[in-house]
């Protein structure tokens, strides 16, 4: 309570208003004018400058001089006018000064508290649980959020983070092993950490980050700690992976009896007639459509759930490429687009060779698709001590520049794409990009709408 009300403004103005007067009877009654002087009024008078203002201040250097001088005439000791003058101007100053530094001091501590409660507001408002912690694990600041899920948890709201954080792992549903984590967390304060607990019955899933807090000199000064549900997120990958299984059961079933039947009806075409082999081969080729758009629905959730295993051998570039472009030659020579290889000596490459073949499959039929009728398509293969390189260019339309950022996108289908009806599911880039990701590579693309595109796949060498 004395804290708080010493923390309060005027409050230390008015007693030492008081203070003042009471000197000032002393003074009175033990005859110590002369003796003490005017400095036993300066304590008081810089109290209220500080405390009140600058024309509290002032004022009170005037009383104390004032209260001074009564004194003396009480004592019947009369000082000159310079040396009068000299003590109104010495308690002036300082009233005045201790004003303007007690000015600096509230500005200062009004802004201090302003960002105090704007940081404060800042990672109150985050979603994820944030605490810090110094070196032994004391928690020094944690915002709503936490406290929230700590209550909830039934975490006690004692002890250091790492004994809170072992007091729920009867809780869950491993709780061998989240203890283990907690304590090899504990003993390896310098490293960065990731980890996933789940509260046993309820289902409830929970995602931990903590990252060490340095100095500018790199000593240690604690470590932060976030805490994240991701319940909703785990039910999303549950769900993507029935729709996987569903779509891998559903519809793979059905178009593998599709192609068979287009299979025996392509060996008695000869008596179905012109029209019929003309449905036969739209049917045929719509399967095919099916078919590849099912393959790649199931390779993205592959991707996205990280279960795509390449098989790691040393390829031939040269000929991979070469094979891609014999498959894309029906498809081009229907537009009559002319595809070309352009081509120096390829150090052999460590990849997947199957993925690798899937990813020149995309590209070539991206550039062919979006070249118009006599076209060309150029594939250029070099390399060096490092890397090779694969570039593919076409003259099609293009892709606008504020499209180009989204193309590896899933799903995404570029304007012209859908005004001109271009077969596609918008998938092939985005499968493009992380199979060669994957790789340890990387792509680039270049385009200005009319003139055409260019992509260029870098993969490292064997």
């Amino acid at each position: 309570m004395t804290r708080a009300l010493l923390g309060r403004r005027y409050v230390i103005g008015g007693l030492s208003v008081a203070a003042m007067l009471i000197t000032f009877g002393i003074t009175l009654v033990t005859n110590a004018s002369q003796l003490l002087g005017a400095i036993m009024y300066a304590p008081w008078v810089m109290l209220i400058g500080v405390d009140i203002g600058v024309a509290a201040g002032l004022t009170a250097g005037i009383a104390g001089g004032v209260l001074w001088l009564l004194g003396t005439h009480a004592d019947a000791v009369h000082p000159t006018t310079s040396q009068s003058a000299a003590r109104f101007a010495v308690l002036c100053v300082l009233g005045l000064g201790s004003a303007f530094v007690g000015d600096l001091l509230r500005t200062s501590e009004s802004r201090r508290a302003t960002t105090v409660a704007r940081q404060r507001a800042l990672i109150d408002a985050t979603v994820d649980g944030i605490c810090l912690t110094d070196v032994d694990g004391n928690i020094l600041i944690l915002n709503e959020p936490l406290m929230r899920m700590a209550t909830d948890l039934g975490m006690p709201g004692e002890g250091t983070a790492t004994e809170q954080l072992l007091s729920i792992a009867d809780k869950l549903a491993d709780p061998e092993r989240y203890v283990q984590r907690m304590r090899e967390i504990a003993d390896s304060p310098g490293e960065a950490t990731t980890d996933e607990f789940e509260l046993q019955g309820t289902g409830r899933v929970f995602r931990g980050y903590t990252s060490p807090v340095n100095d500018r000199k790199g000593r240690p000064l604690g470590r932060i700690w976030t805490l994240r549900e991701v319940t909703a997120d785990k039910e999303l990958e549950r769900m993507r992976d029935a729709f996987v299984a569903t779509v891998s059961h559903e519809l793979r079933t059905p178009l593998t009896s599709i192609s068979g039947f287009i299979e025996m009806l392509q060996d008695e075409e000869h008596g179905i007639g012109d029209n019929g082999r003309t449905y036969l081969e739209v049917i045929r080729r719509s399967a095919d459509r099916l078919h590849q758009l099912v393959e790649d629905l199931l390779l993205v959730a592959q991707i996205e759930a990280h279960r795509v295993d390449l098989r790691r051998e040393p390829v031939d570039l040269a000929k991979v490429v070469e094979r891609a472009v014999e498959a894309v030659r029906p498809a081009a020579s229907e537009k009559h687009v002319r595809v070309q290889i352009d081509g120096g000596d390829v150090p052999t490459i460590l990849g997947d060779e199957r993925r690798i073949m899937q990813v020149l499959d995309n590209l070539l039929s991206n550039a062919v698709k979006f070249s118009g009728d006599g076209g060309s398509v150029r594939v250029e293969v070099k390399g060096d001590g490092a890397s090779a390189s694969i570039a593919v260019a076409d003259t099609g339309i293009g892709i606008p520049a504020d499209e180009q950022g989204h193309v590896f996108s899933r799903f995404y289908r570029a304007r012209a794409a859908s005004d001109l009806a271009v077969p596609g599911t918008g998938l092939g880039l985005a499968i493009t990009r992380a199979l060669v990701d994957q790789h340890g590579g990387t792509i680039e693309l270049e385009s200005r709408e009319g003139e055409g595109t260019r992509v260029t796949v870098t993969l490292p060498v064997a």
